[in-house]
């Protein structure tokens, strides 16, 4: 059976309003999560950037990664992924070693002390997620993470 979508409200001005909705709440959601990003990373590490809090939880998640390939996936330059890698390393968070595949290249991943420092702060963000969210039904909450990962892969391409 062929569903058809329900037309989307339009205000009398043409204006999306669902679209409008979508942007108003995704910049307040970004706007907390770039603060709470902020107080993760000082919570791994005092001197830790908040950008890269999110390193930690990529090479965490898909294990060590060519800094070229972290680049690409966040949507940085080359230069401002150099940058926050060589900052993880001098704090002893991440570590580089050869590309067995390409001489040229390395593999970076996250070290023993990055794992545990990154692994306490995670675990209390999640404890975080369970009070803040105990109303929810659970397939609501999986249903956001699902709608979540697929606004991530659209974005990517």
């Amino acid at each position: 059976m062929h569903q058809t979508t329900p037309p989307r409200p339009e205000d009398s001005s043409g204006v999306d309003q669902a679209y409008l909705a979508l942007e108003r709440e995704l910049a307040v959601f970004l706007r907390r999560a770039r603060a709470s990003s902020g107080e993760m990373a000082r919570a791994v590490h005092p001197e830790l950037e908040a950008a890269a809090y999110g390193l930690l939880v990529r090479l965490e998640d898909a294990g060590e990664q060519r800094a070229t390939d972290l680049a690409a996936y966040f949507g940085v330059g080359k230069a401002t992924m150099s940058r926050q890698l060589r900052a993880l390393g001098d704090l002893g968070l991440v570590t580089r070693t050869p590309d067995p595949a390409d001489g040229r290249a390395s593999l970076v991943r996250i070290t023993e002390e990055g794992r545990a420092r990154f692994t306490r702060v995670r675990d209390a963000r999640r404890a975080q997620y369970v009070r803040k969210l105990a109303d929810w039904d659970p397939l609501e909450i999986a249903e956001l993470a699902r709608l979540l990962r697929q606004l991530n892969v659209s974005a990517e391409g």
